[in-house]
């Protein structure tokens, strides 16, 4: 394992969308551990570096909010893009404000939410001589304590931005101590190694502690 990382990220509203669900967008009900790294990814990544994902505490309680959003309708055509790749001028945008092009949809979003990622990051095929373990965990260290990012990161949605610190203490207590939740089937993540392939695994909540590694592998056997 390499070095790890002990994120708190919490929100007012998360969404991370089931793909069995076309229309509607109906979240998980917790955290997935694609969108943790996600979130990582946003405060610190280097093509040297690929985090992987250890636990997930859920803290609070998981309470779902049933709200209607405004959404687009359509998705920029793949035709187009190929074709402006070959250097032909197409239209590439949608415009939102195009009432043609609005649609109201149904979200079962999660509220409240409260999460630590317990993560670490192993060197890929891409580090170069001068990236050393103790290089990036330093600056990733660094940039969570001053609250630093490139982008935004959020809680599945762009729209849930999060608020995110480094647990250098004990792990805050969850909610679920003493209990034990069967999840079902969640995604895990993207295996782009593989023409993109998702794998999903069975996450089950121990004391409020998902661990990624045992239930994926349970999952597997499975």
């Amino acid at each position: 394992m390499g070095f790890g990382v002990v994120l708190r990220v919490r929100g007012n509203y998360a969404c991370f969308t089931r793909p069995e669900m076309k229309a509607e967008r109906v979240s998980y009900d917790v955290i997935t551990p694609s969108a943790a790294r996600g979130i990582l990814e946003a405060i610190f990544w280097k093509p040297a570096i690929a985090w992987r994902i250890d636990r997930l505490h859920v803290l609070n309680p998981i309470r779902f909010d049933s709200v209607r959003r405004n959404e687009v309708s359509n998705k920029v055509s793949t035709r187009n893009v190929l074709q402006a790749m070959s250097g032909k001028k197409v239209a590439l945008g949608i415009d939102a404000s195009d009432t043609k092009e609005r649609v109201q949809r149904a979200s079962y979003l999660l509220r409240d939410v409260d999460y630590v990622i317990e993560a670490h990051f192993d060197l890929t095929d891409r580090a170069g001589p001068g990236d050393t373990k103790e290089k990036h965990y330093n600056m990733a260290l660094r940039r969570i304590r001053k609250g630093q990012c490139y982008h935004q990161p959020y809680l599945g949605c762009r729209e849930f931005p999060l608020r995110f610190e480094l647990v250098e203490g004990d792990i805050p207590t969850s909610y679920y101590t003493g209990t034990t939740v069967d999840l079902g089937f969640m995604l895990h993540d993207i295996d782009f190694a593989d023409g993109k392939k998702a794998v999903f695994y069975r996450a089950v909540m121990r004391d409020g502690v998902i661990d990624c590694a045992d239930c994926l592998q349970a999952g597997a056997a499975a």
